[in-house]
């Protein structure tokens, strides 16, 4: 499991598997954004086993109370499997669960795989926009006799919604969750700032984050 200074290390090794760039993009809300997170990038077993491991050390560091994992499908169910794998390594064995995006209506049948849902839930997912997987959880977990416990993901764009608050923000507000992030803009911040062959995009990121980050952290 990462140590040391493990939310400057996953930015590290976000920009070098490219799932963290810098440029133009737009968003699916429409906006200008000048970096661009792409998650599905974790394509590897070795991406994969180390991104399981930096997810580890957030949740273990957190110290969110939690009795088994879920993950949202489509991305969360390989999340959930690979991070309850990184957990027992570290001696935390959970069980985990996680959703179909249709009920089966044969064999097992259900609309969840995995363990049966039981006592504190914590929800592993990559990034959140809008809260809308999040809030599908929370009816499932609900649904099955689980407890939302909280919610961690990859990384904190500590961006705006539509309102004021960030979809974790909102999170936090609306359902009580505790919520965390391997990472957040904070960090990846003061990363670029250590380095200099990025500290051009430093200037874009903090204007981007003026137009359309959260009042706190505007």
């Amino acid at each position: 499991m990462p140590t040391g200074n493990f939310r400057q290390d996953f930015i590290a090794f976000c920009i070098d598997c490219g799932v963290l760039r810098f440029g133009e993009f737009t968003t699916k809300s429409g906006r200008k954004t000048p970096y661009f997170f792409n998650a599905g990038l974790f394509n590897t077993g070795a991406r994969l086993d180390r991104l399981a491991g930096f997810y580890a050390r957030a949740i273990l560091e957190s110290g969110i109370a939690f009795d088994m994992l879920f993950g949202p499908a489509y991305k969360g169910i390989v999340l959930a499997s690979s991070v309850a794998m990184a957990l027992a390594r570290e001696g935390r064995d959970v069980p985990f669960a996680y959703n179909r995006k249709e009920a089966k209506d044969h064999g097992e049948g259900g609309s969840t795989v995995g363990a049966p849902i039981a006592g504190r839930v914590l929800i592993v997912d990559d990034v959140m926009t809008a809260g809308t997987a999040v809030r599908e959880s929370l009816e499932i977990l609900r649904a099955n006799g689980g407890n939302p416990a909280g919610v961690v993901v990859s990384l904190d764009r500590m961006e705006r919604g539509t309102g004021e608050l960030s979809a974790i923000e909102e999170v936090r507000r609306n359902f009580g969750l505790a919520t965390t992030a391997i990472a957040t803009l904070d960090d990846l911040l003061s990363y670029l700032q250590s380095k200099p062959e990025f500290r051009q995009n430093i200037a874009a990121i903090e204007e981007y984050r003026k137009i359309y980050g959260t009042v706190q952290h505007a």
